[in-house]
């Protein structure tokens, strides 16, 4: 028998009501939110950043691909990864099906990667999708937009995520604000990337909106840790799943890797 709250349909429902006003008002309060996003003042952006993509050299403005806005997700996938990480690999299961609304609505879209071209291009094809992905190897797109970092950052306590100072990495090679955070069993991660949490954790997740107007293209938003949460499809079907997320430790996988033990 359930040991979860059970009641009447009308019980139920003046529940359901309660919950409804709440949802309502978390509605409003997102779409002013994101008003405040929209009215964030833009940065000019000088640098010539380059890209290695299916059509070969590209600049950032060319990531465009003739829309005026740009948005770009910070997928971590690092030089010396074997595969990218399972988290942004799960969340970018949702992006074929959106890149074509976007671009019909005036915005391209691209993952952008530090590890080589061909790298990227391997584990795009294992993973069926089609969307953009730009590797930015060996150049300074990444660590400009405080999703990369450097060993020498690690052991320094220099690292800047989210629009905080992490302080210095301890010997397990993790920072605090990892530590901390909850943000889960990052050795088990790390290891399905093939790399030791250090190396792993010297790439970050996020996502940055850019504007193109009379050829400059201006940085309007970023966001990093869990602002990235409502990109992750699975998870807002999950808040809505009786158990909701009835987490306990890294259970998701690459798509093509459950059922196999």
């Amino acid at each position: 028998m359930t040991k979860h709250t059970t009641g009447t349909r009308d019980e139920w429902l003046a529940a359901r009501l309660e919950l409804l006003d709440a949802e309502k008002d978390l509605t409003r309060r997102s779409d002013a939110l994101a008003r405040r996003r929209q009215d964030l003042p833009w940065v000019r952006i000088d640098n010539e950043y380059r890209f290695e993509t299916d059509r070969g050299s590209a600049s950032l403005p060319d990531l465009f691909a003739g829309r005026s806005q740009l948005l770009v997700y910070h997928f971590m996938f690092g030089p010396d990864y074997t595969a990218g990480c399972p988290s942004c690999s799960a969340i970018a299961d949702g992006f074929n099906g959106s890149v074509v609304h976007l671009a019909n609505h005036d915005v391209a879209f691209a993952a952008v990667s530090r590890a080589p071209f061909p790298k990227l291009q391997a584990y795009k094809q294992r993973m069926g999708w089609t969307f953009p992905w730009a590797s930015s190897f060996d150049k300074d797109f990444n660590f400009d937009f405080h999703v990369s970092l450097t060993e020498q950052q690690q052991r320094d306590g220099t690292v800047e995520y989210n629009y905080r100072r992490e302080a210095a990495w301890t010997l397990r090679g993790i920072g605090d604000a990892l530590t901390k955070g909850g943000e889960g069993p990052v050795a088990e991660i790390a290891a399905m990337t093939g790399t030791d949490v250090p190396t792993y954790t010297r790439e970050r997740p996020g996502m940055s909106a850019f504007a193109l107007e009379d050829g400059v293209v201006y940085h309007t938003y970023s966001t990093y840790a869990r602002g990235v949460d409502g990109l992750w499809g699975m998870y807002q079907w999950l808040d809505r799943a009786p158990k909701g997320r009835n987490e306990a430790g890294v259970w998701w996988r690459r798509h093509d890797e459950y059922n196999k033990g």
